[in-house]
């Protein structure tokens, strides 16, 4: 993914170049190190995962011994809140379907609205950026954590600014787990069984996923209940990358197609393809990697330039998984 200034590319930049700058185990250790010895200050805002919903409080223990609790019903004590925000999810059930049930206006899923006015509707809150360049760069990740991500009808779609149309392999039913590219630790961990929306998709069957401004965000798609795993617990399969609406790169969006996770464990290469809705830009992966188009494979960890871009504005895009 290269974006107006090259901003960053998230696998090559995390679990590419940046593993391959530092041993792949020592990298993945130093990651699960830090996880369960970082802790919270007061103040600071924890994000945890009960039941495959995210919920986010803000932390009001010190360390010393205190009886007063945080809002809602989450425990205060110093064990249950940083094994709260250490501990990654396995991925969430799958979805039932769009969770926004108002009529939609959409004759057209790709259709741009009138005056470049879009709904956040599904939405949770935004969370603002950090401020910080490139790879410590931390976006939207929406409040509660993940609520920048949503499925969404196609009758709807048009009415979101960033919106991805997925269509499902001819055969199998497949699994699609979303998550940020920032984990609920506020480190670079999305990746680590934390996704926030998972889908099923069958044969021959479309959904549609909206993303909410200055989300970095990626997803992996593997043929039936489940992602693979690498030895780290890391999702071991294709990647989709994307970045919408970047505010520190002027809102320019970025997208890939990244077999490097799958390929750094051993992994099967799923093949994935990634267009504009009218095919002016592309990313793809076949199955097995057997043939590469503007995409990232092991070899091409830390290059920049691959991948599409788009200027600010809506962005609209179409996944084919299974792709061969």
């Amino acid at each position: 993914m290269q974006l107006k200034n090259s901003l960053f590319l998230l696998t090559a930049l995390t679990a590419g170049s940046a593993v391959a700058r530092m041993h792949g185990h020592e990298r993945r250790h130093a990651h699960h190190h830090l996880q369960h010895e970082e802790k919270r200050a007061v103040g600071d805002i924890v994000y945890a995962n009960f039941n495959g919903v995210w919920k986010s409080w803000v932390n009001q223990w010190s360390g010393a011994s205190s009886t007063t609790s945080a809002s809602g019903s989450t425990p205060t004590t110093g064990s249950s809140s940083a094994s709260s925000v250490a501990s990654a999810s396995a991925v969430p059930t799958a979805s039932s379907g769009p969770t926004v049930t108002t009529p939609g206006s959409c004759k057209e899923w790709h259709a741009h609205q009138d005056g470049d006015v879009y709904t956040r509707e599904g939405f949770g809150g935004q969370t603002p950026n950090n401020g910080k360049p490139y790879i410590d760069y931390i976006g939207n990740l929406g409040s509660p954590y993940g609520k920048n991500i949503i499925e969404v009808a196609e009758s709807k779609a048009c009415e979101y600014k960033y919106v991805v149309r997925i269509q499902g392999s001819e055969k199998d039913t497949w699994t699609i787990a979303f998550w940020n590219k920032i984990g609920p630790d506020l480190k670079l961990t999305g990746w680590y069984g934390n996704a926030v929306l998972t889908i099923k998709i069958n044969p021959g069957e479309t959904k549609y996923v909206a993303f909410d401004e200055d989300t970095q965000a990626a997803w992996g798609a593997a043929k039936g209940d489940s992602l693979p795993l690498d030895q780290y617990g890391g999702y071991g399969c294709t990647w989709g990358e994307i970045d919408v609406g970047n505010l520190s790169n002027d809102a320019w969006s970025g997208w890939d197609v990244s077999a490097i996770q799958a390929q750094n464990a051993g992994l099967d290469v799923q093949g994935m393809k990634i267009c504009t809705h009218d095919n002016q830009k592309c990313s793809s992966i076949s199955n097995l990697a057997k043939a590469v188009d503007n995409a990232y494979t092991a070899l091409e960890a830390g290059q920049d330039g691959i991948g599409g871009e788009w200027p600010a504005g809506p962005l609209r895009l179409v996944v084919d998984i299974d792709y061969d």
